[in-house]
């Protein structure tokens, strides 16, 4: 009979375990915690979505729409494509279950996303996303409270040393507008020296020049005319009011005028908090102000600003976790001693103390076992024990021994 070959990971996916899972639960855990400080309600949707959704708000013209989404036609004929991003997803749930009584909504989630794209550090075409948006406000109050909630979060996970918040405004729609024509004028006059990518940005997405990492591109970018001449009144009082607002609360930036988001929809605030820790994957938190998205998705006029963040990325930049052992690892020696482990463990884990079983072998097999998981403590049923009602508890620690009745275990482990 033919060997039977073991099936491989996709490529681009990965399995998630040992310190790798631990620092994946730390990302989330924190981005919990906070979330519910700064009044963010969890949200969860569709892990798929219809394909219009992420076409009409991501633009058909980009690379991920064009290049980079897992869409497939369903039996029923209907295309449907895996989630690349989160922020199309939150804003057709909101306009579908008509959310709109409820603003200001500020909705949080995190999960998996999907792109085909090259596998490199950090980026899988599985790969996990934090969410947070603010769906509702047009204040630059709004923008402050979210770049805050990120600053926060990165300084608890304790990676904030080396990260620097990028800012930039892109203006109102008059702004926008205008600098965009003097930048397509710009690159323009220099076509002939930009990269291939860049002139078919040009015609497509041009403020995505802005972005070109090629050589011969650079000179001509670092020449190009910034927002901040073409900005409104209007503009630059938002601008100044969300940089106010940082600085009130402590909060460090960096102004970088050659950020900017490619969608005609995003308005005013644009950010990246970049790290010079992961090579050329640097930036572990991004977002700004996406105040007409809802009308590319059919919906009325909905301000709305947000921010997303790679947890594998953020997982990266942790310090190893401290792995935690359980409180006691339990050794049954002799016919019942396991069952009644089995109600002890039970006693201890309603009362929020951890504890596992070592099933098999010799005595000292089982102290290896206690000792490479690092546990606090061994409590060990033999046959007498159990006729006396008591355990024997060693404490790894201090290697003292002693007998506990059964009654009292959970007080003295939990001391």
């Amino acid at each position: 009979m033919a060997k039977i070959q073991t099936p491989q990971p996709v490529r681009g996916t990965q399995d998630i375990f040992g310190e790798d899972q631990e620092r994946f639960q730390q990302v989330v855990e924190t981005f919990e915690r906070i979330r519910r400080l700064y009044g963010f309600n969890g949200v969860q949707m569709p892990v798929f979505e219809p394909t219009a959704v992420f076409a009409r708000s991501l633009g058909e013209t980009t690379d991920v729409v064009s290049k980079e989404m897992y869409s497939f036609e369903d039996r029923g004929g209907d295309s449907l494509t895996l989630r690349p991003e989160f922020t199309a997803g939150i804003c057709r749930a909101f306009l579908s279950n008509g959310w709109q009584q409820h603003m200001p909504m500020k909705l949080s989630t995190h999960g998996p996303l999907f792109r085909y794209e090259r596998p490199q550090k950090g980026r899988y075409r599985q790969f996990h996303q934090l969410d947070a948006e603010i769906i509702g406000a047009s204040e630059p109050a709004a923008d402050v409270e979210l770049l805050c909630f990120a600053d926060q979060l990165l300084k608890e996970l304790g990676i904030d040393d080396g990260v620097t918040l990028q800012l930039n405004t892109l203006g109102d729609a008059e702004s926008r507008d205008a600098w965009r024509s003097a930048l397509v004028e710009h690159f323009s006059d220099h076509q002939a020296e930009l990269s291939d990518d860049s002139k078919t940005r040009l015609a497509k997405n041009p403020l995505r020049i802005l972005d070109s990492k090629a050589p011969n591109d650079r000179p001509i970018v670092d020449a190009a005319p910034t927002i901040d001449a073409y900005l409104t009144a209007e503009a630059s009082e938002f601008f100044a009011q969300v940089t106010e607002g940082l600085n009130s609360c402590n909060v460090a930036w960096t102004r970088d005028s050659s950020l900017v988001r490619g969608f005609d929809y995003y308005r005013h605030t644009a950010f990246e908090f970049v790290t010079d820790r992961l090579g050329a994957q640097g930036t572990v938190l991004g977002g700004g102000r996406f105040d007409g998205l809802m009308e590319a998705l059919g919906g009325p006029h909905i301000p709305a600003v947000g921010w997303a963040a790679g947890i594998e990325r953020l997982g990266m930049l942790l310090d190893a976790p401290e792995m935690i052992g359980p409180n006691a690892i339990f050794v049954p020696l002799g016919e019942g001693c396991e069952a009644a482990a089995m109600k002890l463990m039970g006693e201890l884990r309603r009362s929020g103390l951890s504890c596992e079983m070592a099933y098999k072998g010799n005595m000292k097999k089982r102290m290896q076992k206690a000792n490479a998981a690092g546990a606090a403590h061994v409590v060990i049923i033999g046959e007498n024990e159990l006729a006396n009602g008591v355990v024997a508890v060693k404490n790894l620690t201090s290697g003292d021994q002693r007998e506990i009745v059964f009654d009292g275990l959970v007080e003295a482990l939990a001391k």
